[in-house]
């Protein structure tokens, strides 16, 4: 829906709009987490499951490319810039908790307990939000390695990319506000006629 489209439903419409599009913001990840139940984590350890990890983290930035451009092109840019925000942080947890799971299922002592999905998801949300309870903490090198890479992707992620994301916002709301303001003198000149076009004299 475009921003002329939006701003030409009826008032009485318009949260019910809103009401749809933050419900879909915020269920967008249950697509994601179904898949990570379903998909079988328990295959070997080996040169796959890097460049499966190597082409998430790929997938994720372009990701976060598309969300950007969608973004500043929408015509509600702060539930666009919701749903970019979860659907990022969504695909980050995803990532790392599946990384996690496949290495504690090659390797069960990497952790301090053999980890199943749904410990590898918890382990992923405490890293992420740096909480660190202890109760799980990786012990291989490996375990440590994709660790110290989820700490720094995830200070860029709340660093570099909110930063980038909400400048989309900002640029977003200002195209909405230039496209209703050009609505509105097209309207008004549509209905007065061209103010600048000469005034016959009567003789």
């Amino acid at each position: 829906m475009t921003t002329k489209r939006f701003h030409r439903l009826s008032p009485s419409a318009r949260p019910s709009r809103r009401i749809l599009r933050l419900l879909w913001a915020v269920l967008s990840p249950v697509p994601l987490l179904t898949l990570y139940y379903l998909a079988p984590l328990d295959g070997p350890l080996g040169i796959r499951t890097l460049i499966g990890f190597v082409l998430g983290l790929v997938a994720f930035a372009l990701a976060m490319i598309w969300q950007v451009r969608a973004i500043v092109s929408s015509d509600a840019p702060r539930l666009r810039t919701v749903r970019a925000v979860v659907i990022g942080v969504s695909t980050l947890l995803v990532i790392f908790a599946s990384t996690y799971c496949v290495i504690s299922n090659s390797r069960p002592h990497s952790f301090t307990e053999p980890l199943s999905k749904t410990d590898a998801l918890y382990f992923t949300i405490t890293v992420f939000a740096t909480v660190g309870f202890g109760d799980i903490a990786p012990r291989s090198d490996l375990a440590r390695i994709i660790t110290m890479v989820q700490m720094i992707v995830g200070l860029i992620t709340f660093g570099l990319l909110a930063k980038i994301v909400f400048a989309a916002m900002q640029k977003g709301l200002r195209r909405r506000e230039e496209e209703m303001a050009a609505e509105i003198d097209e309207q008004a000149g549509g209905g007065s006629g061209d103010p600048t076009a000469p005034t016959p004299s009567g003789h």
